[in-house]
């Protein structure tokens, strides 16, 4: 199969038969692409293999690769698979596959040695070339002490050092550590504080379980970044571009229903106000721009809050300082938009009453959306609820709601 990686992944999930388009591609090919396909469309490739070509698969890929195609299967299919693997192959599968797949023992490989501290650099040098030569991968050298860790020793000094006369102590980096349950996105956050250094997976005594390289983090990096902007426009996280329309269909209805009985609010609150709306027609003109402009005031607001929140900067208790900053910030820019809005509305529509009522209405809107853009989210996380995905539909309800009382409230208060 030709094209680029975008033509690759599309042709195989709109295939009838994925894993007949995935074996189209080259083995090398196949490693590549495979671990790019959104997991929906790696789970069709995976369920239409049938055990020969997906054993043909797996046993040529690295243990922890092939541990994540294994989830993807049954237990009965897993088991057939693994019992056709040479044993050395099957070993490292099998206690790579224990481990949660969310956990840092999921993510960790097997390359590494380790080597006392006292041994000479000869020795280290030997115990790596042999490894090389079993694998056919460089490992990370970690150097213990009595079965305890010391730190990394970078193998660029196996090329550059007296290998008789250095001793390792000298050359030892201190190496980040984490438990094997560790969550993933406990381990980004070591990686954070450690950008250039590989990470040690220790279990309950110390000992050495595996190792994470940055690269190994790329995944769940994205997999963050994606499941927070699905979030925040409550699509579901499974969902990706490659789906069907029934497949995106079921993963978006629920929401829809529940923005429909949020619109429903709206209207209610537009329908107090018809007989207004029948005798001065130029506010259903008007009605549109206050609410679109709380609605984007109230998510930018929200998604400081959920920053702040997700960062440890913030919580109910100690939010009222970020909730007063929010609701100064949106009179303020209240206060901007809306003598725009209320000089274009007096000049186009020569009706100063018409300006002064949306100018005051823009102001309340903003400051009705900085308060509840931040304290709605406050509250879903001090509930226990993810505020990134549950807020943003309150906070919209809230400024249009609200706003529409406000300006169809002073338009019939007014003119």
């Amino acid at each position: 199969m030709e094209g680029t990686l975008a033509d690759v992944q599309q042709s195989i999930a709109t295939a009838s038969s994925p894993a007949a388009a995935f074996g189209t591609l080259s083995r090398s090919r196949q490693r590549e692409v495979f671990f790019l396909l959104p997991q929906t469309v790696q789970q069709s490739v995976v369920d239409d293999m049938d055990r020969d070509r997906l054993r043909a698969f797996v046993r040529r890929l690295d243990a922890d690769e092939a541990a994540d195609v294994l989830e993807l299967v049954d237990e009965e299919t897993r088991t057939a698979v693994l019992r056709r693997l040479d044993e050395a192959r099957r070993e490292r599968v099998e206690y790579l596959l224990g481990f949660s797949p969310e956990s840092a023992a999921g993510l960790m490989h097997l390359d590494y040695v380790t080597v006392d501290v006292d041994r000479s650099l000869e020795a280290v040098a030997r115990r790596v070339e042999r490894y090389e030569a079993q694998t056919g991968r460089v490992p990370t050298i970690f150097v213990t002490e009595d079965d305890d860790l010391v730190g990394e020793l970078p193998g660029q000094v196996l090329a550059m050092l007296d290998r008789e006369s250095v001793d390792l102590r000298d050359h030892v980096h201190e190496t980040p550590v984490v438990t094997y349950d560790a969550l993933d996105t406990d381990v980004i956050d070591v990686f954070r504080e450690n950008p250039e250094r590989t990470v040690a997976v220790l279990d309950d005594d110390g000992a050495i379980l595996g190792v994470i390289d940055a690269a190994d983090l790329l995944r769940v990096v994205e997999e963050e970044a994606t499941e927070t902007l699905y979030e925040f426009t409550g699509v579901q996280e499974e969902e990706s571009i490659l789906d069907g329309p029934l497949a995106k269909v079921r993963y978006r209805y629920k929401w829809l229903i529940i923005n429909l009985g949020t619109a429903f609010l709206a209207a209610a609150a537009v329908g107090v106000f018809e007989d207004t709306i029948a005798a001065f027609t130029l506010l259903a003109v008007y009605m549109p721009v206050v609410a679109g402009m709380g609605g984007n005031a109230g998510t930018q607001s929200m998604a400081v809050t959920v920053r702040g929140i997700a960062l440890g900067q913030i919580s109910l208790s100690t939010g009222n300082r970020a909730v007063v900053n929010e609701v100064l910030a949106g009179a303020a820019n209240g206060l901007i938009t809306g003598v725009l809005v209320a000089a274009i509305a007096s000049v186009f529509n020569q009706s100063p009453l018409l300006g002064l009522v949306l100018g005051v209405s823009m102001v309340l809107n903003l400051v009705i959306a900085g308060f509840f853009g931040t304290t709605i989210p406050l509250a879903l996380d001090r509930i226990g609820k993810d505020p990134a995905t549950s807020a943003t539909i309150f906070i919209t309800t809230a400024t249009d709601v609200l706003g529409f009382f406000i300006f169809l409230g002073l338009a019939q208060a007014v003119l």
